[in-house]
């Protein structure tokens, strides 16, 4: 909540894999979505979707990757930060992502953003 969020991704992957390390990965996945801090939720949610696929962890993925696009959109995020975005998205089984992914390389593509 104090806007380290990186700060916070190091100490997660520096943990041994335990119950803390879910704990505190749940904590940066949602801490960081209320904060704006997208980047960092989306990877959060993408590992937490890996250990766990339940709706609930695709859904708050998905939110964050939209909310790293509107970042983007608004000139507060790098475009750049698509190509890590895409990836994260491509790493579920859900069906949704397609379309996502579909809508984010017309955009690349309509403003001259290699992926």
């Amino acid at each position: 909540m104090n806007q380290k969020a990186r700060l916070a991704w190091e100490l997660y992957l520096k943990m041994e894999t335990s119950s803390e390390s879910f704990s505190l990965l749940q904590l940066i996945a949602n801490d960081c979505y209320k904060m704006g801090q997208f980047y960092y939720s989306a990877k959060a949610f993408d590992v937490l979707e890996r250990l766990d696929p339940s709706p609930e962890y695709w859904e708050g993925k998905r939110g964050a990757c939209v909310g790293i696009f509107q970042l983007i959109l608004a000139g507060r995020e790098p475009r750049e930060t698509l190509r890590e975005v895409l990836p994260l998205l491509r790493n579920t089984g859900n069906p949704q992502v397609e379309y996502i992914i579909r809508a984010l390389r017309k955009w690349a593509k309509d403003n001259r953003v290699s992926l």
